[in-house]
């Protein structure tokens, strides 16, 4: 199968190019040319998120020079626990997404890019990313130590969790992490400019791991839909959703998995109080705000990327789709009421995801998406709980390492330095 980009103005490639490029020519992002069709049968036998992701993604790598890896791409990718969990007997479940190598979903979508780069890149490669706290660590903790492969890590200064900007900065080697003077949206837009330059990109392969790179999205598909088969064989029933967003990228991959006809019922979008993707769902409006610092900072994004994605996805707009915006108030009272209902702590991004279901009618059949261990906002979580929050042993390890911050103005010049000028 062939890519193009939402903006109609470049060539169609093979995913492994799409992945290679992160960003499409003319500015666009990457999707499918087509959708494929699924039904729950056709994963019978596929148990783990890995046997999912191999079948489920089977469409997109034909013909593709990593048809034949696929497999072992996802094997090495996605080995680390996914468990699908019952808050209360006959309540919602959640997916907790957080057990990877930096305690955060974003291990799913770097684990697997680095995995599929590795294997098809052929010269030196320059990996660009702008984080708004849990995708830059993943991404260097994917990426770290692989030869021949250089990481830019974009940060906003001041707007990361403390145990966030440590696991950032704590790589060192062949990961550099700048703490740029700015908002996510700065770095975020850094990163596409350098895309944009010629010589930034000068005799070397550069690529993004945001979610604007479609490797991203394409695994993160995979957890949807292997949880949604689990509660569906479980039920018979297609489960309601719930997606904590902020530059759309989850969301993305959840809505993905949903039109290839896997088992997701009706999917509600919560976001903080940056509201650009409530916006869309509501009027179809796609302009973006200025960015919001808030509790739950790994979705603090005024201008969502993704939003394109999803525009062509649902071109006449969002059906089957909720989205809600809650507030530092909101996030800090559902993390008690799951304390005191549950006995479960929740970080202040899976906190939007089980208010905006409460609001919604607290549906017992709802998924609701876990997206990174509350031990990493400890100083958010802890005092509402009024315990210490255990830290996972791969969060520990990474705490360990001496890390140390470097401060950068949001100009590409002070990012790349001559290569720039």
């Amino acid at each position: 199968m062939r890519f193009v980009s939402t903006r109609g103005g470049a060539p169609p490639v093979p995913v492994s190019e799409a992945m290679r490029r992160g960003l499409a020519p003319d500015g666009g992002l990457y999707v499918p040319e087509a959708m494929p069709s699924f039904a729950p049968g056709d994963f019978d036998g596929c148990e783990t998120v890995a046997e999912v992701a191999a079948r489920l993604l089977a469409p997109f790598f034909a013909g593709d020079p990593l048809q034949g890896e696929l497999g072992a791409v996802c094997d090495a990718a996605f080995d680390f626990p996914v468990p699908l969990r019952a808050l209360s007997p006959g309540g919602p479940h959640l997916l907790e997404l957080f057990w990877g190598p930096t305690a955060a979903f974003k291990d799913f979508g770097a684990r697997f890019l680095a995995q599929a780069l590795v294997r098809v890149v052929d010269e030196p490669l320059r990996i660009v990313v702008a984080t708004s706290g849990d995708t830059g660590g993943a991404v260097a903790a994917a990426f770290h130590g692989l030869p021949d492969v250089e990481v830019v890590v974009l940060y906003p200064l001041g707007r990361v969790s403390a145990r966030q900007e440590h696991q950032l900065c704590g790589f060192g080697g062949n990961v550099r992490a700048l703490a740029v003077r700015g908002t996510f949206d700065d770095c975020q837009a850094l990163a596409k400019a350098a895309f944009a330059d010629p010589r930034v990109a000068a005799g070397r392969a550069l690529s993004s791991a945001n979610s604007i790179n479609v490797g991203r999205l394409l695994p993160q598909a995979a957890y949807h839909a292997a949880a949604a088969l689990w509660r569906w064989r479980a039920t018979g029933r297609a489960a309601p959703w719930v997606v904590p967003s902020g530059n759309v990228g989850n969301a993305t991959a959840a809505l993905w998995a949903r039109a290839w006809g896997l088992p997701l019922g009706p999917v509600t979008l919560a976001a903080n109080a940056n509201r650009a993707l409530v916006d869309w769902v509501m009027s179809g409006e796609r302009g973006g705000r200025a960015t919001i610092a808030t509790l739950a900072n790994a979705m603090d994004v005024g201008a969502p990327s993704n939003l394109e994605r999803l525009a062509a996805l649902f071109p006449e707009g969002a059906t089957g789709v909720r989205a809600d915006s809650v507030d530092d108030a909101a996030i800090r009272g559902r993390i008690a009421a799951a304390w005191r209902a549950w006995g479960v702590a929740l970080c202040p991004h899976t906190a939007c995801a089980a208010e905006a279901w409460a609001r919604a009618g607290g549906d017992e059949e709802a998924v609701l998406v876990g997206t990174a261990h509350p031990a990493k906002f400890e100083g958010v979580v802890e005092p509402i709980v009024g315990e210490a929050v255990p830290v996972p042993p791969a969060l520990a390890a990474i705490l360990e390492r001496p890390w140390a911050r470097v401060e950068v103005a949001p100009t590409l010049e002070a990012v790349f330095g001559d290569e720039a000028r």
